[in-house]
């Protein structure tokens, strides 16, 4: 199947969402103070999303109130390839330069994205349990961000990195997650919950296409009318330059803008867990989460610029060039704006943890967790347009035929990963934690882009609780997470191909891109009976 545009973008901002490195971020900051490995030791009401079979150790009515702070950082560089040739085009203005500041945003559940650009996100969450004397349920809810990624690169207007998004926002809230641990015996406990999420994702890019074919056509251009301008015999054959100086085609310049915002309100999962702790110095726990297939609906709008809209008019304005625009398929116009409504059916795939707890001294607990997501069912992804869109009817020459219906072939990998956490207790009332994650990315280094940047990272964490004497308890962590990423030229057809063919989507062709993303944020919790 033919790659194109629309669903390459998309694709690759649903694959944000979904994509392994982004999950279990800002859930608990217990959890991240233990890299997330916490299926055998899963705390309190944060078991919802962990195991909720850890539900079933809490007792009386408890309340937790969570609060994040977290910053995005996806720098970049790019450095074209010494015997770079587009066409016949060879200086790329991207070329030596790295992509500028970048901000965060939130969006809100059936509002929207509010305007406001920060440093950093603040996320709050809470929580609640419910466990009567002497029963084996405990019941509880809770509000929090299982999945989130935002960039911003609007700040700078000529931020080279704005050809593969200049906006990305991509959230998972679960606003409500009905849940029950329940003590078979005294040692082995099981629980269910059903997390109800709002899922978003937003994309805002530029878009150009630096392809063989099309800086062919801008040569033949400069050839027959150096300085734009049509002439006669232009006219009577195909109307190369019909477009005048605006309509001379540049595959290094920027064509489009697109901007999108999709959204899905009730997206239920289920979690089974189960809690096996045969003594108090030794646990062992699974964890089930499953999947679905989620239905995505929203807006787009395509602004196309003038290069694009002119060639189109000055070729079905010559006398040969509406022939040759048959043939090809080709728009007859291309309108400056183009709205509508989009669809997708994207696929939520099951997550499997298994974990073990030890207790070596009275002052030293390890914890190891073991995670399978089974992302390969990401292998296409399709989206629906609710009519014809005239930019994209330009991808006919390239074979892709339908223009309201696009198919993108992802190539996703499951993936396997490890978690590591230690406990010191020095006190009855302090327990120290310390958190070491190193997580795969779901995302082949052939397929990573700017909208995925996403490379196999490392997650470290160091978190504090302290325990008050009315059985209250509050827990401080602060994480870092870091990756980086070297994409040689011509090695990434999601990001810098230049076959004749590799039209969509390669913004940076014939050129490496290197960067890196690092992730810093900060937790704090405080649970007290009610």
């Amino acid at each position: 199947m033919k790659r194109y545009l629309l669903p390459g973008l998309l694709a690759g901002s649903a694959g944000l969402v979904h994509a392994g490195v982004t999950d279990n971020l800002v859930v608990s900051p217990r959890a991240m103070a233990l890299g997330n490995a916490v299926t055998a030791d899963p705390g309190g009401i944060e078991s919802i999303h962990f195991n909720p079979a850890g539900l079933a150790s809490l007792t009386g009515y408890q309340h937790t109130d969570t609060l994040f702070i977290a910053s995005i950082r996806a720098h970049s560089k790019f450095k074209t390839a010494p015997d770079i040739d587009i066409g016949g085009f060879k200086d790329d203005p991207i070329n030596n330069t790295e992509t500028g500041p970048v901000r965060q945003a939130m969006a809100l559940p059936f509002l929207g994205i509010p305007k406001a650009r920060l440093p950093a996100v603040v996320v709050p969450g809470l929580g609640f349990s419910w466990n009567n004397p002497g029963s084996r349920l405990t019941f509880a809810t809770g509000v929090y961000l299982s999945q989130a990624m935002s960039i911003d690169r609007t700040k700078d207007a000529n931020d080279p990195g704005r050809f593969d998004g200049r906006l990305i926002q991509l959230q998972r809230l679960v606003y409500l997650s009905p849940a029950i641990g329940y003590k078979l015996t005294d040692t082995l406990k099981v629980g269910i919950s059903v997390p109800i999420a709002y899922a978003n994702f937003a994309i805002n890019t530029d878009f150009r296409a630096p392809n063989k074919l099309l800086g062919t056509v801008g040569a033949l251009q400069k050839g027959v009318c150096p300085n734009g301008s049509g002439n006669i015999i232009d006219t009577l054959t195909f109307g190369l330059c019909g477009g005048g100086p605006e309509g001379m085609v540049d595959p290094f310049k920027k064509a489009a803008n697109i901007d999108f915002d999709m959204h899905s309100s009730f997206d239920p999962t289920v979690n089974l867990g189960v809690l096996w702790e045969p003594k108090p110095w030794f646990a062992l726990g699974a964890v089930y989460q499953g999947g679905t297939s989620t239905t995505f609906v929203g807006t787009y709008n395509f602004h196309s610029e003038p290069m694009l809209r002119q060639f189109v008019k000055g070729l079905n304005s010559s006398l040969l060039g509406p022939i040759v625009a048959g043939v090809a398929a080709l728009p007859q116009e291309i309108p400056e704006y183009q709205s509508g409504n989009l669809t997708a059916k994207i696929p939520f795939p099951f997550r499997v943890q298994v974990g073990m707890k030890l207790k070596v001294t009275d002052y030293a607990q390890l914890n190891v967790d073991a995670m399978y997501a089974d992302w390969k069912k990401w292998e296409y992804l399709t989206f629906r347009f609710d009519q014809s869109i005239k930019l994209l009817e330009m991808a006919r020459l390239f074979g892709h035929a339908n223009s309201t219906q696009a198919t993108f072939p992802m190539g996703f990998r499951s993936v396997t990963n490890m978690a590591y956490g230690l406990q010191l207790f020095p006190t009855k009332s302090l327990t120290l934690r310390f958190g070491y994650e190193p997580r795969k990315s779901s995302i082949p280094g052939d397929k990573i882009s700017l909208l995925t940047p996403l490379p196999d990272t490392k997650l470290k964490s160091v978190g504090v609780r302290y325990q008050f004497h009315n059985g209250a308890e509050l827990n401080v962590t602060g994480s870092y997470m870091k990756g980086t990423y070297n994409v040689p030229a011509r090695t990434d057809c999601n990001l810098n191909c230049d076959g004749f063919f590799n039209l969509i989507y390669n913004p940076y062709a014939a050129t490496t891109v290197s960067g890196d993303l690092i992730v810093r944020y900060f937790g704090v919790s405080f649970t007290r009976p009610f």
